[in-house]
């Protein structure tokens, strides 16, 4: 069990919540039950006072989503309760923060931490400066912005949190007079000359205010954007990651409001409200991770060198990529967004690669895995009526033609009409169908299969597969009749690819509803697999090329293989032209990593 504030920082961070269960709320640490509720201004009101709290009293963590019990009159870490990502605006949180405090406390950290079911918020608040004071606006309760000329001081003491007496506050002031003088009537309106001054136009906050090294550099970039119709700050800016941000208000009354984002190593950028707010609720369901330390930052549009603006009315945002890699925002007619990976490929497998598989031994499988990391997919299941609507669309899909192409090519009409249940089993978390060319003896020649599992607790995302199987050559060259090679041209082994991985993710995903309604918790992927499987009597594997004609890639230098396999990072529904474009370069890319260096879509 962690003893102090650092090591349950790094158990946090380690995404061990349930570690914390037993320790006793402290100097240093708060728990909560349930989020605040931030639409009621008390809550908001709360949210400072905690904060502010630990600010002046040497640092400390609220964790949010952890139940208490009493116990000696203490109130002692009890039980992970979890909450809902989607119900948490982090966003907002930090922005309050930032609104509410003066000044801002240094270094504030909102993250997540834990798995689904048991996922916590924590507010990670650092030792401030020790001549500093953090104060918040009196406490109302009323609906609104906070008042600028009230102030109320937050202590920390022992596992609660009070307000600095009255008499303590004026002995404060009174000190600061004793050291520093009365100012006079005179000093105070240079005061608020100077800051009026500072702050620019309108007075209040300046740009830049809050980063003091970086304040030029952020009213530079405010004064070439300022035509774009940025108006005042609406609070201090703040640092997150490699980005320093800025909230500003419209200089239009009832227009949106702007983000003045800096990156390094891109041109500044306004971002209309809206626009950042669905960027910021993209990211929001990665565990463990910040939005935007997810998702990454706008990217400027290639070319793009000097500060740019995205309005309102965007349909259109690239991101630079934080742990999700590079990837697109776009707006639906329905202004819905929606985030998509910008393609790319890896040798990387997941966990359910080799899903299935358990007891097959196929001489060659061509399989499409289609990995779908949905947020919330708790709430997903497979109905009947989708399950039944599935069992009438198998005879016409993508992979049961490739099955025909398969044998037609060799003179045989071998249709995949008949689709049977298993052998994956059926639920209401699993669906799996197969269609088997029997042999002359009764046998598997020529297998197709498809399989769509909802999460378990071995596997976060929901996976479908579809795949083709030649069971048996010599069975299926007894199918075909004399005189037919069963060995696959590349060509061949494109289509296969190409039907089966339509079949996972446009077919597939049907069953649980509409994909398209659905936000990603972390990047797609498709893994396109070749392995030989069936063991030759002397127990070793045979080489894909025995199988396969891999001649168009060229010579191997590193060897033949029995099995090749590439990973795609990328949206699961496209046109049928794009998959093929991209599946030729993800071969290609296969091929090379594997050996043949001289690949090329050209050959292919």
């Amino acid at each position: 069990m962690p003893k102090d504030l650092k090591s349950v920082l790094a158990a946090l961070d380690a995404h061990e919540p349930v570690s914390l269960l037993g320790l006793r709320e402290t100097q240093w640490i708060d728990a909560k039950v349930g989020p605040y509720q931030l639409a009621d201004p008390k809550a908001v009101e709360e949210l400072a006072k905690d904060v502010a709290a630990f600010a002046n009293g040497g640092g400390g963590v609220i964790v949010i989503g952890i139940g208490t019990r009493l116990e000696h009159d203490e109130e002692v870490l009890d039980r992970i309760v979890g909450l809902d990502p989607a119900a948490v605006n982090v966003d907002q949180i930090r922005k309050l923060i930032r609104q509410w405090i003066t000044p801002a406390p240094r270094g504030v950290r909102v993250g997540w931490s834990g798995a689904d079911g048991g996922r916590v918020l924590f507010i990670e608040v650092p030792a401030q400066a020790v001549d500093t004071l953090f104060v918040v606006p009196a406490p109302v309760g009323k609906p609104g912005s906070p008042r600028t000329d009230t102030v109320a001081v937050p202590m920390r003491d022992g596992d609660g949190t009070h307000w600095l007496p009255r008499t303590e506050i004026q002995q404060l002031l009174s000190a600061g007079v004793r050291a520093l003088g009365m100012p006079t009537a005179q000093a105070l309106t240079e005061l608020v000359r100077q800051a009026v001054s500072e702050a620019g136009p309108g007075g209040g906050l300046r740009v830049g205010q809050g980063l003091p090294d970086r304040e030029r550099e952020m009213r530079a970039a405010y004064e070439q954007l300022a035509e774009a119709g940025l108006g005042q700050p609406a609070g201090e800016a703040w640092a997150q990651g490699s980005a320093d941000l800025q909230d500003l208000d419209h200089e239009r009354d009832g227009e949106p409001g702007w983000v003045l984002c800096l990156v390094a190593g891109h041109p500044p950028v306004a971002v209309a409200v809206p626009v950042w707010q669905a960027i910021v609720d993209a990211g929001r369901h990665a565990p463990g991770q910040d939005p935007l330390t997810a998702i990454g930052f706008p990217r400027p549009p290639q070319g793009t060198e000097t500060p740019w603006v995205i309005a309102a009315d965007s349909r259109s945002v690239d991101l630079d990529g934080g742990s999700w890699g590079a990837g697109r925002l776009t707006c639906s007619g329905r202004g819905v967004w929606r985030w998509q990976p910008l393609p790319r490929f890896s040798l990387d497998q997941g966990r359910s690669a080799e899903i299935g598989t358990s007891g097959q031994t196929p001489a060659l499988r061509l399989r499409a895995v289609v990995n779908l990391p949905w947020a919330d997919p708790g709430a997903l299941e497979i109905s009947r009526p989708r399950r039944t609507l599935l069992e009438q669309q198998l005879p016409y899909s993508a992979v049961a033609g490739a099955v025909t192409m398969l044998s037609r090519r060799r003179g045989a009409d071998l249709p995949a009409a008949r689709w049977e249940r298993g052998p994956f089993g059926n639920s209401a978390r699993t669906v799996g169908y197969t269609c088997t060319i029997v042999g002359p003896d009764g046998g598997p020649a020529l297998t197709a299969s498809v399989m769509l599992a909802l999460p378990t607790t071995m596997q976060s995302t929901v996976v479908a597969c579809s795949e083709v199987m030649i069971e048996s050559p010599e069975a299926w060259a007894a199918v075909l009749g004399p005189g037919w090679d069963t060995q696959l041209g590349l060509d061949e082994v494109q289509a296969v690819l190409l039907s089966t991985w339509e079949t996972a993710a446009e077919l597939l995903p049907d069953v649980v509803g509409d994909p398209a309604g659905l936000s990603w918790a972390a990047p797609p992927t498709t893994e396109l697999r070749m392995t030989c499987e069936q063991p030759a009597d002397n127990g070793v594997l045979p080489d894909l090329h025995t199988l396969v004609d891999l001649a168009p890639l060229g010579t191997n230098d590193r060897g033949t293989r029995s099995r090749m396999a590439v990973t795609i990072t990328a949206a699961p529904a496209m046109g049928r032209a794009e998959r093929q474009s991209l599946l030729r370069e993800a071969l290609v890319h296969m091929a090379r990593e594997f050996g043949y260096v001289d690949a090329g879509v050209d050959l292919l």
